[in-house]
């Protein structure tokens, strides 16, 4: 299962680094462990509470992306690295690893039956 950890390089954390906030207080748990499990959950739709125990506590990444996404941190990274000059003819994004709800695959109507113009006609 280690073989398929995503770990976020040197490269990749140093360009990060200016966009996470200061630490307050204590040391902080290491950005690069905590930020690599938030992206590991994301990308296989999994809950916070299956994240692997080589990443850490579950309830630390939890309350960090929380805290962060409140602050704007990745809604600024993502605009930020869009807007960078590196060459983009090979970026794409790819959202067939996005989940949707249990129920909002359902096509039935609140009696059972089918809703809409997707039932079938009746004959006369």
């Amino acid at each position: 299962m280690a073989d398929d950890l995503f770990w976020l390089t040197d490269a990749q954390m140093e360009r990060l680094a200016a966009f996470f906030p200061k630490s307050r207080g204590g040391a902080r748990v290491d950005d690069r462990r905590v930020l690599s499990g938030i992206v590991f959950v994301n990308r296989n739709g999994l809950r916070w509470r299956y994240l692997p125990a080589a990443y850490g506590s579950p309830k630390t990444h939890y309350n960090r992306w929380v805290r962060w996404s409140c602050m704007g941190v990745f809604a600024r990274t993502l605009l930020a690295l869009g807007e960078s000059d590196q060459d983009v003819s090979t970026v794409m994004i790819d959202a067939t690893h996005l989940k949707t709800h249990r129920t909002a695959s359902s096509l039935r109507g609140k009696k059972g039956g089918a809703s809409g113009s997707l039932a079938a006609p009746r004959a006369a």
